[in-house]
Parts: structure tokens; sequence; C-alpha cells
């Protein structure tokens, strides 16, 4: 089930529940290894540059599309609760803007993402995407973020599946 819902006018919320428990998703979100299997919408490969999961740390990653462009994503972690919770920054890394036509990029979002407990064996994903102005949330939502993160999360489900095999 995935669920979008606009809980104000500067906020993208994207809900999804998962048949797995709690600690398998937090480990497929906050991991390298398991990232790069799954993020990224369909057709994309993702490399994790840095990952350094803790206040201050970074994180840096670059999506790959079908046609081989490199887009470059990067962020610093603001709060970090384990199994529970992580707000980042969520930035456009440096050369987006060259592959993206030199658009007018969004800037200054705070991605929130909660973990939750549903049962034993299912859990639920809440991603909020903040922007500073609803016009920087325009700009995102015009690049196909949602559409971005629906195939992203499919991609983790069938994940997922593949590790609790």
């Amino acid at each position: 089930m995935t669920a979008v819902e606009m809980a104000n006018e500067n906020v993208i919320e994207i809900i999804r529940e998962f048949d797995a428990p709690r600690d398998l998703l937090w480990d497929v979100w906050t991991e390298s290894k398991h990232i790069e299997k799954w993020f990224g919408p369909k057709g994309f490969d993702t490399r994790v540059e840095e990952l350094d999961l803790r206040v201050g740390g970074k994180s840096h990653y670059v999506m790959i599309g079908p046609d081989g462009k490199e887009y470059p994503g990067k962020g610093t972690f603001l709060e970090v609760s384990p199994k529970d919770r992580i707000v980042s920054s969520d930035e456009f890394g440096d050369g987006f803007e060259k592959v993206d036509g030199g658009v007018d990029l969004p800037q200054g979002m705070i991605l929130t993402t909660l973990f939750d407990v549903v049962s034993e064996k299912k859990s639920k994903l809440t991603i909020r995407v903040a922007h500073p102005t609803p016009e920087d949330k325009k700009k995102h939502e015009a690049m196909g973020v949602v559409e971005g993160w629906k195939s992203s999360l499919e991609k983790m489900d069938e994940y997922l599946a593949e590790l609790q095999g």
C-alpha cells in the first residue's frame, strides 16, 4: 500500500507498508550494500560514495540512469534515532544541473524517514520531504519525485522479498 498525502503546502509525504520486520527495513535503508540494490527508479542503478550515519555525518550517492547519465545527491544527517527515525538535508549534488539541462532545482530540502512496527513481520516507512517554499515543492514534483520514490520503494519491496526468500 502506498499513500501520498500533502501534509502542508511545503511537504510531500509518502507512506508504504512492507512485509518485513522493522529491523530489516532499517538495515536495507541504512547500509550501502543494500541501498545499491534498490535505490533509484526502475532502470536506474545507484552507487553509494559516502554514508556516515551519525549526526553531522554525510551521505553522497549517484543514481545512474539507463542512458548512463549520473545524478548525484548528497546530504548531512541532522538526527539519527536507530530503528526509528532519520532526519537529513537532501540536496542535488554537484553536476546534477548539467545532466538535467540547467533546470532551476529545488533547494534546502529536509528528508525525514520514520520506521514503524505494524506487526512482527510487517513495517511501515514514512518519507517526508520538506521544502522551504511551495515553489520548491512544485519544482520537485515537476521533476517526478513522487513517481521516483514510488518506483524506488517497489524495488525495495522486491529486494526485501528476495532477502527473506
